[in-house]
C-alpha cells in the first residue's frame, strides 16, 4: 500500500500541487468488484482545499488516472454503518449517496479518522459522522499544539507549517551570503551554529544590560498595583452606593407599572360605563311618553314615536362579552322589557278602539250614497291611521304576536265595514239598471223558473226580452208573408224581441255606463285599500308569482300562515301573500256581487255581456299592467272568466235559436230571423269592441256564428215550399253580404266572398228556372235540337229529323208572337214578385237579370236556327227591342 501511494503522490497528485493524505483501497457495493482508490488530499497553495478524489487502475496500461474528485466541503454525512462490530462498508453523501466497501475495516478507519481531522481543521465540524465508533474519534482529537499523529502522514499534517513571505525572503539573503551553501550543506550549516551562537550572546549582554531598566519598570508596576488595588476600594464603594439606588429604582419602576395599569383598567372601565350609559339610558321623557303618552293627538303620536324608537334602539344594543352578567344590565333589560309590554298593550288597545270607531263613522255616511252609485271614500280613515305606521312597524319588530293580532281586528271590523258598503252599493246599481224600486229589484235575483211571470213585467221597462233574451218566443216564431211581417214586428215589440230599437239602444248604453261606474268606483277603493295596507302595516307589495301561496291565511279566520311561529316577521314572500289575503278577507264580498250583478245584466239583454266583456277585459289588462298577482288583478280576472263564459252561452244560443227556427207553409220566407239579428250582433258588436283588448274572444264568435247562419240558411231553404229554394239563399245571402261589406269585418272576409258567391249563383240559377217557363214548349224544342247535336248528328242535317224539321219549327214559333210572349213576361214578373221580399228590394234587380237571360236565350235560338236550318228564312216574330220594351213596360206598370 506504501509503494501505491507513494507512486499516486509522485504521477497523479504532485504535477498538480497536492499533498496525498490517506488512501483506501475500495469497490462499489452490490456490483462486481472494480477496484479504486479514494484519496484525501490538500493542495499545497494557500487558501488550502480539501478533496476526495477517485483513482482508477488504466484498462490499457499499468498506470493510474485520476477519474473524478469532490470538494470535502460537499460532503455532508460519512456513515460508517456499525459503531460496535467490524464491517467494511461505508457511505459519503455528496450530491448523492455513494456505497463503498473497503478491502479493510483498518483502511476504512484509518480513511474516516483522516476525514475527520480535516474537517476539524479546515471545515469547522460541518461533517455528520453517523455509526462511526466514538473511541475511534477520540483517539483522533489532539492533545496539545503539536501533537503528533500515529503515521507519518498525520504527523505531516499536523506539523507541516509553510514558509511565509519574510520567511522566505531571508533564507534566500543568507543563501546568497554563502555561495557554498547548497554544494556543501556541512560548511553552510557550520556557519550558520557560529553566527547562532554570536546572536545569543548578544542576546545575553543585551538582556544583562538592561536589568537597571527592568528593575525600573517592576517599581512602577508596583506603584501602578497600588493604584490599582484604591481604584477597585473605591469601585466597591461606588458599587455598593449604585446598588442601593438599583433596588430604589426598581421599586419607582415597579410603582409606575402597577399606576399605568391601574390608570389603564379606569379608562376601559370608564369606557365600558359610558357605553352602557349611553346606549342603555333612556331618556326620562321617553318613560312618560310611552307610558302616558297621547296616542289621539298628532303631537302625542309623534313623541311616542321617537320614545318607542328610543326604547328599541336600547333593547337592540350589541352588549359586550360580560355585560349581560352584570346586575344593573340585567335589571335595565327588564325594565325596557315591562315598557315594551305596556306601551304594546296600551298602542294595540287603542287601536282596536279606532277600527271600531272607524266602523261607526263609515256606517253613518252609508245613508248619503244609498241613491247614489258611489262608494264611500276611506281616504281621511287612511290618512288618520297612517300617523301610527312608524308605531306599527315598531309593534311588527318588537311583539310580533299583537301585531298579528292587530291585524287580524283590522280585517274582522273592515270586512264587515265594506260588505255592508259594497252590497248597498251594487244594490244601487242594479236598481239603476232594472229601472225598478228597491223592492221590486229583490225579484232580480230570483231563479228563472220563480220569476217567468215577472219578466214579462219587467219587458215594459225595458229590462228585459232582448234578442235572445227569450228563447221561446223565438222558438214559437214563424216565417210569415211580408205583408203579415209589418205587423208581425209590431207583436215582437210588445213580446220584448224588438230588433235594435231605440229603446234597446238607450237600455244597452244605460247599461254600459252603469257597469263601467261600478268597476270604475271598485278599482281606486281596492287600489287605495291595499296601498293603506301595505304602508300603514309595513309589508311588501311587489310582484311575486302566482301560486306560491303555501304560507296562505284561511279566509274563514285562523293565523296568517300555517307554518309561520308567532313572534317571528314574515320572510318578503309571505309578506306579498299576506297582503293578497288580507285583501281578499277584506273584500271577499267583491267577487259575489259583481257576479250576480253580471248575471242580473245577462238576465236583462244577453247582449249586454258583450259590453261587459269589453268593460272586465279593459279593466284587468289595466291591474295586470300595475301587479298581475294582486288582489284586484285576480278577482277581476276570475270575474272575467264568467264573463266570458256568459258571452259563449250567448253565442251559443243564438246559434241553438237558429236551429230551432221553424217556417211558415203558407207564407213566403223572406229574410230569415237570425239573419237580421246575427245583423244586428255584428253592428253592436263592431261599435262595442272598437278597439278593445279581446278582440280575438269577437271573432271566434264572428266565425261560429257565420257558419250557423250558412248552415241554417241552407237548411231552411230545402224546407221552404211557399218560396223556392233559390229565392230563400238568395235574399239571405245578399243581405249577409251586404253586411259583412257595410261593417268591413276583417276576420269575415272569406264568409263575405263566399255568401257573394252564393248569392250570384243561386241568382242564376232562380232566373234560368223562372224563364223556362214563359216559353216552355220553344225550350223544349230547342233543347231537343242540340240533344241530336250532341248525339253526332250535323247541325245542317237536324232539319231531316222529323220531330225536328221546318214545320214542326214553324209551329213553335208561331205560338209565341209578341203578344204572348209580353203576357208570359208580365204573369213571371208577377210570380218573381210574389217570392221575393220587400225587405231586401231584390225585384228589379232579379228581373234585369231576367231580361238580360232572356235576350241570351234569345241570341242562343237564333244562332240553332241559322246554323241547323240555314236557308229556310224563318225566324222569330219578336226583336230582341220589342224584349226590352216589353220588360219596361212590365216593370213601369208594377
Amino acid at each position: 500500500m506504501t509503494a501505491i501511494k507513494h507512486a499516486l503522490q509522485r504521477d497523479i497528485f504532485t504535477p498538480n500541487d497536492e499533498r496525498l493524505l490517506s488512501i483506501v483501497n475500495v469497490c462499489k457495493a452490490g456490483k462486481k468488484k472494480k477496484n479504486c482508490f479514494l484519496c484525501a488530499t490538500v493542495t499545497t497553495e494557500r487558501p488550502v482545499q480539501v478533496k476526495v478524489v477517485k483513482v482508477k487502475k488504466s484498462d490499457k496500461g499499468d498506470f493510474y488516472k485520476r477519474q473524478i474528485a469532490w470538494a470535502l466541503r460537499d460532503l455532508a454525512v460519512v456513515d460508517a454503518k456499525d459503531a460496535i462490530k467490524e464491517n467494511p462498508e461505508f457511505d459519503l453523501h455528496f450530491e448523492k449517496i455513494y456505497k463503498w466497501v473497503a478491502s479493510s475495516t483498518a483502511e476504512k478507519n484509518a480513511f474516516i479518522s483522516c476525514i475527520w481531522k480535516l474537517n476539524q481543521r479546515y471545515l469547522r465540524k460541518k461533517i455528520d459522522f453517523v455509526n462511526v465508533s466514538s473511541q475511534l474519534l477520540e483517539e483522533s482529537v489532539p492533545s496539545g499544539e503539536n501533537q503528533s499523529v500515529t503515521g507519518g502522514d498525520e504527523e505531516a499534517v499536523d506539523e507541516y507549517q509553510e514558509l511565509n513571505a519574510r520567511e522566505e525572503q531571508d533564507i534566500e539573503i543568507m543563501m546568497e551570503g554563502c555561495e557554498y551553501a547548497i554544494s556543501n550543506a556541512e560548511a553552510f550549516a557550520e556557519r550558520l551554529s557560529r553566527e547562532l551562537q554570536v546572536l545569543d550572546g548578544a542576546n545575553i549582554q543585551s538582556i544583562m544590560a538592561s536589568e537597571k531598566q527592568v528593575n525600573i519598570l517592576m517599581k512602577l508596576l508596583d506603584e501602578a498595583l497600588k493604584e490599582v488595588d484604591q481604584i477597585e476600594l473605591k469601585l466597591s464603594s461606588y458599587e455598593e452606593m449604585l446598588q442601593s439606588v438599583k433596588e430604589q429604582m426598581d421599586q419607582i419602576s415597579e410603582s409606575n407599572h402597577l399606576i399605568h395599569l391601574s390608570n389603564t383598567n379606569n379608562v376601559k372601565l370608564l369606557s365600558e360605563i359610558e357605553f352602557l350609559v349611553n346606549h342603555m339610558d333612556l331618556a326620562k321623557g321617553h318613560i312618560k311618553a310611552l307610558q302616558e303618552g297621547d296616542l289621539a293627538s298628532s303631537r302625542g303620536i309623534e313623541a311616542c314615536t321617537n320614545a318607542a324608537d328610543a326604547l328599541l334602539q336600547c333593547m337592540n344594543v350589541a352588549l359586550r362579552p360580560g355585560h349581560d352578567m352584570l346586575l344593573a344590565v340585567k335589571q335595565q333589560q327588564q325594565r325596557f322589557s315591562d315598557l315594551r309590554e305596556h306601551f304594546a298593550r296600551r298602542l294595540a288597545s287603542h287601536l282596536n278602539n279606532v277600527f271600531v270607531q272607524q266602523g261607526h263613522d263609515q256606517s253613518s255616511t252609508l245613508a248619503q250614497h244609498s241613491v247614489e252609485l258611489t262608494l264611500p271614500n276611506h281616504h281621511p280613515f287612511h290618512r288618520d291611521l297612517l300617523r301610527y305606521a312608524k308605531l306599527m312597524e315598531w309593534l311588527k319588530s318588537t311583539d310580533y304576536g299583537k301585531y298579528e293580532g292587530l291585524t287580524k281586528n283590522y280585517m274582522d271590523y273592515l270586512s264587515r265595514l265594506y260588505e255592508r258598503e259594497i252590497k248597498d252599493f251594487f244594490e244601487v246599481a242594479k236598481i239603476k239598471m232594472t229601472g225598478t224600486t228597491k223592492e221590486s229589484k229583490k225579484f232580480a235575483t230570483l231563479p228563472r223558473k220563480e220569476s217567468a211571470v215577472k219578466q214579462e213585467t219587467e219587458s215594459l221597462h225595458g229590462s228585459s226580452g232582448k234578442l235572445t233574451g227569450s228563447t221561446s218566443s223565438l222558438n214559437k216564431l214563424s216565417v210569415q208573408s211580408s205583408g203579415n211581417r209589418r205587423s208581425q214586428s209590431s207583436s215582437l215589440l210588445d213580446m220584448g224581441n224588438m230588433s235594435a230599437s231605440d229603446l234597446d239602444v238607450a237600455d244597452r248604453t244605460k247599461f254600459d255606463k252603469i257597469f263601467e261606474q261600478v268597476l270604475s268606483e271598485l278599482e281606486p277603493l281596492c287600489l287605495a285599500e291595499q296601498d293603506f295596507i301595505s304602508k300603514f302595516f309595513k309589508l311588501q307589495q311587489h310582484q311575486s308569482m302566482p301560486g306560491t301561496m303555501t304560507e296562505a291565511e284561511d279566509l274563514d279566520g285562523g293565523t296568517l300562515s300555517r307554518q309561520h311561529h308567532a313572534g317571528t316577521p314574515l320572510p318578503v314572500s309571505s309578506e306579498k301573500d299576506m297582503i293578497r289575503q288580507m285583501m281578499i278577507k277584506i273584500f271577499r264580498c267583491i267577487e259575489p256581487e259583481l257576479n250576480n250583478l253580471i248575471a242580473l245584466g245577462d238576465k236583462i239583454d244577453s247582449f249586454n255581456s258583450l259590453y261587459m266583456l269589453v268593460k272586465m277585459s279593459h279593466h284587468v289588462w289595466t291591474a295586470q299592467n300595475v301587479d298581475p298577482a294582486s288582489f284586484l288583478s285576480t278577482t277581476l280576472g276570475n270575474v272575467l272568466v264568467t264573463v266570458k263564459r256568459n258571452f259563449d252561452k250567448c253565442i251559443s244560443n243564438q246559434i241553438r235559436q237558429m236551429e230551432e227556427v221553424k217556417i211558415s207553409k203558407k207564407s213566403k220566407v223572406g229574410i230569415l230571423p237570425f239573419v237580421a239579428e246575427f245583423e244586428e250582433f255584428a253592428g253592436l258588436a263592431e261599435s262595442i269592441f272598437k278597439n278593445a283588448e279581446r278582440r280575438g274572444d269577437l271573432d271566434k264568435a264572428y266565425t261560429k256564428l257565420i257558419r250557423g247562419v250558412f248552415l241554417n240558411v241552407e237548411k231552411v231553404a230545402n224546407e221552404s215550399q211557399k218560396t223556392p229554394r233559390d229565392v230563400v239563399m238568395m235574399e239571405n245571402f245578399h243581405h249577409i253580404f251586404a253586411t259583412l261589406s257595410r261593417l268591413k269585418i276583417s276576420c269575415l272576409e272569406a264568409e263575405k266572398k263566399e255568401a257573394k258567391q252564393k248569392y250570384t249563383d243561386h241568382l242564376q240559377s232562380y232566373v234560368i228556372y223562372s224563364l223556362g217557363q214563359p216559353l216552355e214548349k220553344l225550350n223544349h224544342f230547342f233543347e231537343g235540337v242540340e240533344a241530336r247535336v250532341a248525339q253526332g248528328i250535323r247541325e245542317e242535317e237536324v232539319s231531316y229529323q222529323l220531330a225536328f224539321n221546318k214545320q214542326e219549327l214553324r209551329k213553335v214559333i208561331k205560338e209565341y208572337p209578341g203578344k204572348e210572349v209580353k203576357k208570359g213576361l208580365d204573369n213571371l214578373y208577377k210570380k218573381v214578385d210574389k217570392h221575393l221580399c220587400e225587405e231586401e228590394n231584390l225585384l228589379q234587380v232579379v228581373w234585369h237579370s231576367m231580361q238580360d237571360e232572356f235576350i241570351r236565350q234569345y241570341k242562343h235560338f237564333e244562332g240553332l236556327i241559322a246554323r241547323c236550318y240555314p236557308g229556310s228564312g224563318v225566324t222569330m216574330e219578336f226583336t230582341i227591342q220589342d224584349i226590352l220594351d216589353y220588360c219596361s213596360s212590365i216593370a213601369q206598370s208594377h
